[in-house]
């Protein structure tokens, strides 16, 4: 009996310390779940294989019902969201409850349940920047149709000065204020060019038009 005994006391006290051992090499997390229970904290192979539940995502007038994993955190729920909507991660905030949630948080700790509802916001200093960048791209577009409307004027103008020298070539007589008026044509469009407010691609192209119109053999040649 008393063998017995003895041989209990050292099972526990092996099976003791293999747990102390598991908690200094950090084998064993831990984690609080609703209602002040202490858990052993589930690995991240275990969100993927565990039941999985539908979250219906609120998105301004749009509505999305999400399936992921019941473990998962509001990060995993971001990265499902990334390809359903577009957003990146970063310009996501995700409120439940009327409550933002970080990242690293277990939907299942936050009470995020089957047909639980999140609302989606796009973060203020993303949609701030995309209206920027709309506004730029909008007055590049502006500026490169109203330079290609100058080059086509220059175009036009230049068949003119065209004809004028063939007919000069051909002998005939061109009186000088037909070569005068091309000319302050011309420099209007030249002027047209320059108060177009240019910018990134667009100013490029200004350049470039300005360039072809001075080293244009026809207006410097002919006039």
């Amino acid at each position: 009996m008393v063998m017995r005994i003895h041989f209990l006391t050292m099972k526990r006290l092996s099976s003791s310390k293999r747990v102390a051992n598991n908690v200094v090499k950090g084998e064993i997390e831990w984690e609080l779940r609703p209602g002040g229970m202490l858990v052993q904290k589930r690995n991240v192979g275990d969100a993927s294989s565990g039941p999985m539940i539908k979250i219906k995502v609120s998105h301004g007038s749009y509505h999305h019902d999400i399936a992921v994993p019941a473990q998962s955190t509001f990060g995993d729920l971001k990265r499902v969201l990334a390809q359903e909507t577009g957003l990146e991660t970063k310009e996501q905030r995700l409120l439940f409850q009327g409550k933002e949630k970080d990242d690293e948080e277990c939907l299942h700790i936050a009470g995020v349940k089957d047909m639980s509802k999140v609302v989606l916001l796009e973060d203020p200093a993303s949609k701030e920047r995309k209206l920027e960048e709309m506004k730029r791209n909008q007055g590049v577009l502006k500026a490169c149709e109203e330079i290609a409307k100058v080059r086509s004027e220059i175009d036009k103008l230049s068949e003119k000065v065209v004809a004028l020298e063939a007919i000069v070539r051909g002998g005939a007589r061109v009186e000088d204020k037909e070569f005068l008026v091309l000319t302050e044509l011309l420099m209007v469009q030249l002027l047209q060019l320059d108060t177009i407010k240019a910018d990134g691609e667009a100013k490029v192209q200004r350049r470039v038009e300005v360039s072809v119109f001075f080293s244009d053999s026809i207006f410097t040649d002919g006039l």
